[in-house]
């Protein structure tokens, strides 16, 4: 059985008549073993997971010929990844979305359903348009059909969605919501980051370009993989607060960036649950901010109570206690906890990078200069060293601690991509844990 630790890191002392307590839940999961919790007991890790790839197949994935030719070598790699007993499907997507294999439903992996999908990805053909929300609409049909646990799908496209309107994507996601993780991947230059971006957001999974096709196989097999290696399906972190107080916000901050504020599920008074997707053996970061009644100089409060949990059993699965203490002592209360300050510092960042790229591509050059600028200072404060490559490759940077930088004139789509979609991985940081 997967063991769930949390520590909460923040800076207890609030001054007479502040409000607001910030802290980061470092939640470190272990111990996933050979068996997870389901509802009806523990069961075997093949049986518990399901997998769904969806292959891009619209006429532009032949253009070159090798982008299609690579991704079928993904897809056979991703295939050879899965355990025995995994159920898993083939989806061919186009403007709509087709089962190739198997014919029906999932099936489970073994040495030769393997050979009969591998067979049925050769001959795959780039032809039509591109539908996503469709794509997405068919994983979940065939996830829904199925017990398992932990269900997880892998998406690849190069171009953007067309033959739907971003109202009828929207709508999809929020149906399918909850029901799978989805990590997707963007090959080429043509598609849209924002897009992608978005539906990985909704469905608690990754986002990444593929910026040659002969990185491919790799990328999907490291993403089978790391799902492969999934014990636990679906945990939410529970929060509870005090009478009076407000959830300003809960966002996983560590290794990616996502803002979970908005998914809150009410379980009981006072007390609400955020989505978390699946876990491994692994260590995620949260960070919690909320606005509580102040008390007096002295006065300690339980300002949120914090537990992971398994949706619907409501087994606790870790916990943990948010402090707040009211002091006039200005040297305590002034003290920012260094983990509160580097995530917040991460999240700006990413709005930063963001924000300069929107410009940059809308001709605002004084509004771009200074939001990369930011950037670039920030990226050195963190000491974020990859995103300050990236960041060079866009921006000519003069003087990297204050963030002085010249736009570049000339500037290749696929760096400019990468930027973006790589802006909302953060960098760990060292913490110290509060006294309580």
């Amino acid at each position: 059985m997967t063991d769930f630790q949390l520590e909460v890191f923040q800076n207890e002392y609030l001054p007479e008549g502040a409000r607001e307590v910030n802290a980061i839940v470092t939640v470190t999961a272990s111990g996933g073993g050979d068996r997870v919790p389901g509802g009806g007991g523990a069961v075997a890790l093949g049986e518990s997971a399901a997998e769904v790839i969806i292959v891009d197949c619209s006429g532009s994935m032949h253009v070159p010929p090798t982008k299609l030719r690579a991704a079928k070598d993904a897809t056979i790699a991703a295939i050879e990844t899965l355990r025995d007993g995994v159920a898993f499907a083939v989806v061919s997507g186009t403007d709509t979305a087709r089962l190739i294999y198997p014919h029906n439903g999932l099936v489970a992996a073994n040495h030769e359903t393997r050979a009969e999908a591998k067979l049925a990805v050769s001959t795959l053909r780039a032809n039509g348009g591109t539908a996503i929300g469709q794509w997405l609409q068919l994983a979940d049909r065939l996830f829904s059909g199925h017990p398992a646990a932990m269900r997880h799908a892998i998406l690849l496209t190069d171009g953007q969605n067309m033959h739907e309107t971003p109202r009828q994507l929207t709508r999809t996601l929020k149906a399918v919501t909850g029901h799978f993780v989805c990590d997707c991947r963007g090959v080429g230059t043509d598609w849209q980051v924002n897009e992608l971006r978005e539906i990985a957001n909704t469905l608690l999974g990754t986002v990444d370009i593929v910026a040659e096709p002969s990185g491919l196989e790799a990328d999907f097999r490291a993403m089978a993989t790391a799902a492969m290696g999934k014990s636990v399906g679906d945990v939410s972190l529970r929060l509870w607060t005090p009478q009076g107080a407000t959830v300003k916000f809960v966002k996983q901050v560590e290794p990616t960036l996502a803002d979970l504020t908005g998914r809150r599920v009410e379980s009981a008074p006072r007390s609400g649950d955020y989505p978390t997707g699946s876990w491994g053996d692994e260590s995620r970061d949260y960070h919690v901010c909320i606005e509580v009644n102040p008390a007096g100089v002295g006065d300690k409060m339980l300002a949120g109570r914090v537990s992971m949990v398994v949706p619907g059993s409501n087994e606790v699965l870790g916990k943990g206690q948010i402090i707040a203490l009211w002091t006039d002592d200005t040297a305590l209360s002034t003290k920012i906890n260094p983990a509160v300050a580097h995530y917040t510092g991460q999240a700006e960042l990413a709005e930063a990078i963001q924000e300069g790229l929107e410009a940059r591509k809308a001709g605002d050059v004084g509004r771009a200069t200074a939001r990369l600028g930011r950037a670039v200072a920030l990226a050195t404060q963190t000491g974020h060293e990859d995103t300050a490559k990236l960041l060079a490759k866009v921006v000519d940077i003069e003087d990297p601690v204050a963030g002085t930088v010249r736009l570049k004139r000339s500037v290749d789509t696929v760096d400019e991509m990468t930027l973006d979609t790589r802006s909302t991985r953060t960098k760990r940081v060292g913490k110290t844990s509060s006294e309580s």
